[in-house]
């Protein structure tokens, strides 16, 4: 995950580093900014991101055909 964020791995699990890279790859925060992802749009674009499956993402996308 940290290689594909192009951050370090201590940085993962630091609120302040990832707060500006889910800011700047918009994949949602946890206190809202208007504008940017939430619920399952962020985490279709964390799916997108890091190229993983995420069941609610998938079952969406059956249930819309896209």
């Amino acid at each position: 995950v940290a290689k594909k964020l192009k951050i370090s791995p201590s940085d993962l699990s630091d609120v302040y580093v990832m707060r500006d890279v889910r800011e700047e790859l918009d994949i949602g925060i946890i206190t809202s900014v208007p504008g940017c992802a939430k619920g399952i749009e962020a985490k279709a674009r964390i799916a997108q991101l890091l190229d993983i499956e995420i069941a609610s993402v998938n079952r969406l996308k059956n249930k819309i055909n896209f």
